[in-house]
């Protein structure tokens, strides 16, 4: 009985971590929605705002599932590693937004993505390692970064001045 309760308190704790991530992400996006973002020239596969929450939110669960999972096999070699590089991942993620949306600066924000990227992409191949499945529901976040990857660079080359 203690140990499902504490694998249940242990996954709780991974999607708050995860999710506190998106919310510090979304303070430092949200209040440049109407303003700053609105003005900037966007291609025409830009998706609409009210589609980026509910997919942040949806891959922010997914991760904090993957890092559950990841977490549930402590002996198993990797996953420390594992963990550290979906620390790094998750920190780049954070701050991603504040470079691109709290400093309003595209170029940085775009090479940045390109770090964020590769640590995806690292953590995915270690979650894979340790856990199939936690490397399995990383695939839809490293597809819609790569996604935002693109409309970074995008809105970058459309607002050169």
């Amino acid at each position: 009985m203690i140990s499902t309760c504490r694998k249940w308190v242990e996954l709780f704790c991974c999607l708050i971590v995860c999710l506190g991530a998106g919310g510090v992400g979304a303070l430092l996006t949200n209040p440049e929605i109407d303003g700053w973002y609105r003005e900037l020239a966007k291609p025409s596969w830009n998706p609409p705002n009210s589609v980026f929450a509910p997919v942040w939110t949806l891959l922010f669960i997914l991760m904090g599932i993957a890092l559950w999972r990841v977490r549930q096999s402590p002996f198993c070699p990797g996953v420390k590693y594992a963990q550290i590089s979906f620390g790094i991942q998750l920190v780049l993620n954070v701050a991603w937004s504040g470079i691109f949306f709290a400093v309003h600066q595209p170029f940085w924000a775009f090479i940045e993505i390109l770090f964020l990227w590769m640590a995806i992409l690292v953590t995915l191949v270690l979650f894979c390692r340790v856990s199939r499945f936690a490397g399995f529901i990383l695939v839809p976040y490293l597809a819609w970064v790569t996604f935002a990857t693109f409309l970074n660079f995008s809105i970058w080359q459309l607002n050169l001045s």
